[in-house]
């Protein structure tokens, strides 16, 4: 039995960034969601927190769905 240890690192590596991208950018959407309540809160418009929350959300399904997709196919 051999072990491929650098496509082993390899993966590693990638799954480490691939975690790491989605864990912030569901971190972002939650801020942007924050600070469009402070807003609202305030009496003032946050449409720009709102819809960048709204992408950050967005790009963490579309990163999911392409993971899903990769395992099914």
């Amino acid at each position: 039995m051999k072990i491929d240890w650098a496509a082993l690192g390899s993966v590693f590596g990638v799954s480490l960034v691939a975690t790491v991208a989605l864990v912030g950018l569901f971190s972002l959407g939650i801020v942007g969601l924050t600070k469009q309540e402070e807003a609202a809160a305030r009496g003032g418009s946050a449409v720009l927190a709102r819809t960048s929350a709204y992408a950050c959300f967005a790009l963490c399904a579309a990163a999911v769905a392409y993971g899903i997709y990769l395992i099914v196919a």
